[in-house]
């Protein structure tokens, strides 16, 4: 039982990894922002936590920090040009910037080991430390999605004019919001850093974009449970039947077109809405007879 569970520890580390990056493209998704920048910050971070411990000698929760504090400087400096963008421009720009990124990752090879990654990067991070990350990342969703903030987010993703009309400012928060995300990615790059030795540019390239966005979308958008539900589907999946490990990009294609076609509110949200409506009208049903019955008495 044991060794089973030790077998299956190298999948729970990658599943708590990609958790904290799920909820990253989440929240800005859930303020209304189009953007699909997580991957492109999540590189920020990992790169300056690595270089911060190989080249500069960092002990690691510093370098993490500064990889969160990197991660949120970037975002609010890209939140800048996406203030002026809506909708698949925003998404555009953001790819723009992924790929930027790693472009600089590549061709910055004094600094970030080029093509060939940066290596030697000692292992500070274990399960432990990503499981209290994981569970502190969701505590912090639910406490924003349940504060001021959260509803004003809720409204802005609604509607923009409603939300401004009630005193909300749309830049404001979306930049808020953003911020956020950046400095979650880039804490959650530097743990991957750290956890894996090594960083390659190809880590954070496309089909992690890919990945992350169909962690959010097959799970749920409007939901704090939802990205926990669509990380943990697309990881263990592959697992389970092992032929599809290397064809993990078009399984990942497949579920994404056939959950926008029947499930368009994601796994976990349509579930909820669904157990809703039930308690709902089981409490209508209740409404109904009860005239009935006090009359027949």
């Amino acid at each position: 039982m044991t060794n089973v569970l030790l077998g299956y520890q190298p999948l729970f580390d990658l599943f708590l990894l990609h958790l904290g990056m799920a909820y990253s493209q989440w929240l800005v998704l859930r303020a209304g922002v189009f953007s699909l920048a997580t991957v492109g910050l999540a590189a920020v971070g990992a790169y300056t936590g690595g270089i911060l411990v190989v080249t500069l000698g960092f002990p690691a929760p510093v370098a993490l920090l500064a990889a969160a504090l990197a991660g949120g400087i970037v975002a609010l400096g890209l939140s800048v040009p996406l203030a002026r963008l809506r909708g698949v421009y925003q998404a555009i720009a953001t790819v723009a910037f992924i790929q930027i990124v790693l472009s600089l990752n590549i061709y910055a090879a004094g600094l970030t080991g080029g093509p060939q990654g940066l290596n030697g990067i000692p292992k500070t991070v274990g399960t432990l430390t990503l499981l209290i990350a994981g569970i502190l990342t969701v505590y912090l969703m639910y406490a924003i999605m349940s504060s001021r903030l959260g509803r004003a987010f809720d409204a802005i993703r609604q509607n923009e004019a409603v939300a401004a009309s009630l005193g909300v400012s749309i830049v404001r928060h979306q930049t808020l919001a953003f911020v956020i995300s950046g400095a979650l990615a880039g804490t959650y790059g530097a743990l991957e850093a750290f956890h894996s030795y090594a960083l390659a540019p190809s880590q954070f390239a496309f089909p992690f974009l890919i990945a992350v966005l169909s962690y959010v979308v097959l799970g749920g958008r409007n939901t704090i449970i939802g990205p926990i539900i669509g990380t943990a589907i697309l990881l263990i999946l592959p697992e389970i039947a092992r032929p599809l490990a290397e064809a993990r990009m078009l399984v990942y294609g497949l579920l994404l077109i056939l959950v926008i076609n029947y499930l368009p509110r994601g796994i976990a949200d349509t579930l909820i809405e669904r157990a809703r409506a039930r308690r709902l009208s089981a409490r209508l049903a209740k409404s109904d007879t009860a005239p009935t019955t006090a009359a027949r008495s």
